[in-house]
């Protein structure tokens, strides 16, 4: 059989899960607070809502640059679909947000934190309870040959951004961000950000919740462990720098502080706690491992021994080995790095203003967590998925690909405005739960 291609006035779409989208977007009531923020640039009939609801969109479809709205100023289906009057051009959208010069980033944290409200969040349980896990994080953004305002040199070698992350849950639901130039210490701010997370969780979750911060080695410092000091809900478990610390000190420590096991020939292993004082706080618990190695897997011996030295400052009370294992699920947070960076495509930021750019990882931020509350929801109702699944969370990129990428027509009649999908669709009944959930 030969395909022919035909043209046709009726109004599809490709991405109709926007419309599951613009009604979590119209349930958080963005729009009000915007536009008493007058800045008058651009085309002034286009309403501030409109212009960041319409950027929101483009996010949710992984699209960042500016000129791809261009793409769908003349669709009436993606107007419908996020509830806005006017779709704006790049130009306003460019200026807009760069005359807005953070006007518009406390608005969007409010947003943020009224979404997270509505998402159900994972907690981790040990021995001496549960705690809602919060990771903080930098994660470098490559922006090389490029002279935006703030790229400079990043720890991972290339020209960039190196921007600060808050993740919460076992979800993985990004509770706060920073923009930061690529050349700024990891810790250079991170106390302000640290407290500023805690506000954000206190209030999205109640202060009854108990909240476990983990960060890595870089933010080794006392100025973040004083930050916990009157959080009674708030614990952390910090990597320590090892610096220029000896370690074959820590290994006579180990022998008489810590309880020794051997795994095997040759590999002996030391897991304990010491208490050390911290200035201003009080003495803090040091939980260690150390890994002493005299012969390797395949039986050759060493003329020195090996050694390795695992050491992390923590306000619980659990053993060495939960404590160990609760940091090092600390390293989850690198996935929601990536899926922001590469399955949304949020990396290279598209203008050459800071301040703007800061404001389009707001955005990012927001459109991310609704992604990703739309992909934890598809999960509570698992009869109705094609596809089984046996995991606590979505991948972005499933979300765009499976929701976001659903085709429907847009149809109107009696009176009535409907997105029609088709029944051989398999996902269809989640996408048809999800809609009637958000509106």
């Amino acid at each position: 059989m030969r395909l022919r291609i035909e043209g046709t006035d009726e109004i599809f779409t490709s991405n109709g899960g926007l419309a599951v989208a613009g009604a979590l977007m119209k349930s958080l009531k963005i729009g009000k607070s915007l536009d008493k923020i007058k800045i008058s640039v651009g085309e002034p009939e286009i309403s501030n809502r409109d212009v960041v609801c319409s950027y929101l969109g483009l996010l949710v479809m992984g699209r960042t640059n500016y000129e791809d709205i261009g793409l769908f100023r003349d669709d009436g289906i993606f107007r419908i679909m996020l509830d806005i009057k006017k779709v704006p051009s790049a130009e306003t959208l460019r200026q807009r947000f760069d005359a807005a010069r953070g006007a518009f980033d406390g608005e969007m944290m409010k947003f943020n934190v009224a979404l997270l409200k509505k998402c159900r969040i994972s907690m981790v349980a040990v021995d001496s309870g549960k705690y809602i896990p919060v990771d903080i994080d930098v994660s470098p953004f490559d922006n090389s040959g490029s002279k935006k305002e703030g790229v400079s040199w990043t720890y991972k070698n290339h020209d960039g951004y190196a921007p600060n992350f808050a993740y919460a849950g076992l979800e993985g639901y990004m509770v706060n961000s920073e923009l930061r130039p690529g050349n700024q210490h990891c810790q250079k701010g991170t106390p302000e950000f640290i407290r500023g997370t805690m506000n954000i969780v206190d209030e999205a979750w109640g202060p009854e919740r108990r909240f476990l911060f983990r960060l890595d080695s870089g933010n080794d410092s006392a100025e973040n462990i004083l930050v916990f000091k009157d959080r009674k809900n708030c614990f952390f478990i910090i990597k320590r720098n090892l610096r220029k610390e000896s370690l074959e000190g820590w290994l006579e420590t180990a022998k008489v502080k810590g309880e020794i096991t051997e795994p095997r020939v040759g590999k002996k292993v030391w897991l304990g706690h010491i208490f050390r004082e911290v200035e201003g706080y009080g003495p803090v618990r040091i939980v260690f491992k150390v890994v002493e190695r005299t012969i390797d897997r395949k039986g050759q011996v060493f003329l020195v021994p090996e050694l390795e030295v695992e050491t992390y400052w923590t306000s619980l009370p659990d053993k060495p080995e939960t404590i160990i294992g609760l940091y090092h699920a600390h390293g989850t947070s690198e996935q929601f790095h990536s899926e922001l960076k590469s399955d949304m495509d949020v990396e290279r930021l598209p203008s050459g203003k800071f301040l703007t750019n800061s404001f389009v990882l707001r955005n990012a931020m927001l459109a991310f967590n609704i992604l990703r509350k739309i992909g934890c929801d598809l999960l509570a109702f698992p009869g109705d998925l094609p596809v089984k699944f046996d995991v606590g969370r979505r991948r972005i990129k499933s979300v765009i690909q499976n929701i976001v990428g659903v085709a429907g027509k847009l149809v109107r009649t009696g009176g009535r405005t409907m997105l029609k999908v088709s029944r051989r669709c398999p996902w269809l009944d989640p996408f048809e739960r999800l809609f009637a959930s958000y509106c």
